[in-house]
């Protein structure tokens, strides 16, 4: 009866280590929320590859006219390569998570943060969905305006249930897919943009671009979005007239 129960609780184990192997890396909790002790590793290893080389940033060449939160992408192959990180974090793109690392503010203090893929999943879905429209109709799906030059996308042109939206990687909540005059595709962040002027303390005036506002209090860049700054203390789109 003994040798029974021994060969049951193996048979268990061997089947809790096999369901933990086949389990996808993409799915594995290391992989789905960036840790303070990952960034603090990409960090440090920043750190010691400017040591290392004189003051460097080790970043992948991106064009000039890259969004901001978009254009500074870490590459951990320079880093490997001067032995300033062990590993990959877990939740790193190039190790099969969500994350894609990268840095702000590269020039003067390069600070890590991370954008979540799956924003750029979603545009990417919406935007295939645009260029069809666009070949039959020359001219994007406009929706409801919201600023001068920026509308909702109109999701029934593009065949969609619902208008299109991103799960927000600070609130989880849905935030709406916005365009411009010429079809790019944004994120519209005033809801976060609304908390976080609300929760943190900061001196952002009329004028400033207080999307920093996010990057300075939360792992996180917001990534396809335009620029905000606060009036009356709400969060309102910066477009040049």
């Amino acid at each position: 009866m003994k040798a029974s129960y021994i060969k049951i609780g193996l048979l268990i184990f061997s089947f809790i280590l096999l369901a933990g192997c086949m389990y996808p890396d993409s799915e594995r909790v290391e992989n789905q929320v960036p840790h303070a002790t990952q960034l603090d590793t990409v960090q440090s290893a920043v750190h010691t590859y400017q040591e290392e080389t004189g003051g460097l940033v080790p970043i992948r060449t991106k064009p000039s006219d890259t969004p901001i939160f978009e254009k500074y992408l870490i590459d951990f192959n320079l880093l490997k390569d001067y032995s300033a990180i062990a590993e990959i974090p877990g939740n790193a793109f190039e190790n099969g998570g969500y994350y894609q690392y990268i840095l702000i503010d590269p020039e003067v203090e390069p600070t890590v943060k991370v954008i979540d893929l799956r924003i750029t999943e979603a545009i990417r879905s919406v935007n295939i969905r645009m260029d069809a429209f666009r070949q039959e109709h020359t001219y994007p799906a406009f929706g409801e305006k919201i600023e001068n030059g920026i509308y909702l996308v109109d999701h029934e042109k593009l065949k969609l249930d619902s208008p299109p939206t991103v799960v927000s990687p600070y609130s989880q909540e849905h935030l709406p897919i916005i365009m411009d005059v010429d079809g790019n595709l944004y994120v519209d962040y005033r809801i976060d943009l609304q908390q976080a002027l609300n929760e943190f303390d900061h001196d952002y005036e009329e004028g400033d671009d207080i999307r920093f506002l996010l990057t300075d209090n939360t792992p996180f860049a917001p990534a396809y979005s335009l620029p905000y700054t606060v009036k009356d203390g709400e969060p309102v789109l910066m477009i040049e007239e």
